[in-house]
């Protein structure tokens, strides 16, 4: 860590800001009720590393009972290998020569699997595992919605499995389903029909499998927004949810499980950027945070606890905040907390994440894999 903004021991008066800050109440809160929520439903959780980015939470969330971590870069892999965790998906087709002998050298000390789309690529799998001397897991990723990634379900998706259940130095386990179109749909009668087309993908190609002979070790996929609708259709018995521990504004504006029309609540916001105000002109105040502190493409950061203060402009280092009459003045230097919109790429902006509790800094956690896009 370059030049940390905090000390153990620190009040958050004295965090330097601008700093990405979690609240641990809250994350305990959220990384037990998913933990709980999978062993009370019989599924396997694999949380996505490419949220948190941080081997040190990927061992806290197997502590607790996760099966694993996923990922979506081989650097990401590698620093998560690096950091103590041995069973890794990589959600992800990956092609290139080099990137496969990464991961080939990685499964010499972790348990490593991948995802399939085309059988050149299987067969470059295959090469890299065989020269290195290892058996590298191997998914078939099926389309089921999202219109990114993946196969079509059925005959195809089962033609690939046949090809890399044949391939030395690769074994097939299974399937990766994940409709992440799905996961931001504003209404759970949205999310319900999505889920729902794609666990009928999901089941054709099941029963395809079976009839060929090819065993489906799991079927992988679903994320925060949908997870429930995922184990309700019998169909997936992994998840991939990452978002959960830290949550964001744009899983704030979807609809919740519970009702229609009341917001999301399954987990708590326990993430936020700390910011400092720099400049107070009359009527609005102006932060020391902006587009190099936090995500902004799902939308500008809401201001977390202060009624009558809204984001209105953000910039590369500024965040401009309008203040309507009845909310009190801010004073200079005074601490914001802002709810990312995103909290994915936000993590990414962030060398360390500085844990608190009880308005003291209670640890600093690396951020390992920042920057890891290849």
């Amino acid at each position: 860590m370059n030049d940390a903004p905090a000390r153990i021991g620190d009040p958050i008066e004295s965090i330097d800001t601008p700093a990405l800050v979690i609240e641990l109440e809250a994350f305990e809160a959220n990384l037990a009720a998913m933990a709980r929520f999978a062993r009370t439903s019989g599924v396997r959780l694999r949380p996505h590393a490419k949220t948190h980015k941080c081997p040190l939470i990927a061992r806290k969330q197997i502590e607790a009972g996760a099966v694993g971590q996923c990922c979506q870069k081989v650097g990401e892999a590698e620093a998560l290998v690096d950091g103590g965790v041995g069973d890794i998906l990589v959600t992800n087709e990956i092609v290139d020569p080099r990137k496969l002998e990464r991961l080939a050298r990685l499964a010499t000390r972790a348990r490593i699997a991948l995802c399939f789309d085309h059988a050149d690529a299987v067969d470059a799998a295959s090469k890299a595992a065989r020269a290195v001397g290892v058996e590298l897991g191997a998914l078939v990723e099926v389309e089921v919605g999202m219109r990114r990634c993946g196969i079509a379900g059925g005959a195809p998706a089962v033609a690939l499995a046949r090809r890399i259940a044949e391939a030395p130095g690769l074994r097939f386990r299974g399937l990766q389903a994940y409709q992440g179109a799905a996961q931001h749909l504003q209404t759970r009668a949205e999310r319900e029909h999505a889920i729902a087309a794609a666990a009928d993908a999901v089941r054709a190609t099941l029963a395809e499998l079976d009839r060929a002979g090819l065993a489906c070790e799991f079927v992988t996929g679903a994320g925060t927004g949908t997870y429930r609708l995922e184990v309700a259709s019998g169909v997936w018995n992994e998840l991939q949810a990452g978002s959960y521990l830290f949550m964001d504004t744009e899983y704030a504006r979807i609809d919740g499980n519970a009702a229609p029309g009341r917001r999301y609540d399954d987990y708590a916001h326990s993430l936020f950027v700390l910011a400092s105000v720099m400049s107070v002109p009359p009527g609005r105040a102006v932060l020391d945070a902006g587009l190099k502190s936090f995500s902004a493409e799902k939308g500008f950061p809401w201001v977390h606890g202060r009624a009558g203060i809204e984001v209105t402009g953000v910039s590369d280092e500024h965040t401009r905040l309008e203040l309507s009459f009845a909310a009190p003045t801010l004073s200079l230097n005074e601490k914001v907390w802002l709810i990312p919109g995103h909290c994915d790429p936000t993590i990414n902006l962030h060398e360390v994440y500085v844990a608190v509790r009880n308005g003291v800094v209670e640890a600093l956690w690396p951020i390992a894999a920042r920057g890891a896009s290849r």
